[in-house]
């Protein structure tokens, strides 16, 4: 898998202060996607266990306190990243249990398989869908880029996920 870029603190990809990756590849080609740059899947940089690494000390480093992590892209649920993906979830469950883990995808919920399935089933939220730019509201969508995309919200991890956030109408849990 490769990575387009990794911000170890950040305020936008979801709430609170994350960590967030953007891995690269994505099939989609969402016209007007804001981040078209992550198509490819030779571009960035590799990810491995260093950067692995670096992302679990992230997510424990109580000196600037993460709620989660974001993984977005390019596409996270593509065949070539989802496994790796995988990894890094069970990782960051096992040894920042604490973290809340948030996915952007253009696959749809029922469309995921397999690796795809189990990545989500470790996942707190998985915003779904793919971009569609006549659907754009900056003013009334949270956490997605526009209404078609569902904010899914894992049954497991609810109570943990609510707690001091307020969440909007229209989601679903899974």
């Amino acid at each position: 898998m490769r990575y387009f870029k990794y911000i170890p603190i950040d305020i936008v990809n979801g709430p609170g202060t994350r960590c967030t990756l953007f891995v690269t590849g994505c099939p989609h080609h969402c016209p007007h996607c804001y981040n078209q740059a992550t198509w490819s899947f030779t571009g960035g940089f590799s990810f491995g266990d260093e950067q692995a690494d670096r992302i679990i000390s992230d997510l424990k480093d109580t000196r600037v306190r993460r709620r989660g992590l974001s993984l977005s892209g390019g596409e996270p649920m593509h065949p070539v990243n989802a496994p790796v993906l995988l990894q890094l979830a069970r990782r960051v469950r096992a040894e920042s249990p604490e973290s809340d883990i948030w996915i952007w995808t253009g696959y749809y919920m029922e469309e995921l398989e397999g690796v795809q399935r189990e990545l989500a089933d470790l996942a707190d939220v998985v915003i779904d869908g793919r971009f569609e730019i006549e659907k754009k509201d900056v003013r009334s969508l949270w956490w997605r880029g526009s209404s078609n995309q569902t904010i899914n919200v894992n049954k497991k991890y609810l109570k943990k996920l609510v707690s001091g956030l307020d969440i909007p109408d229209g989601i679903r849990v899974y």
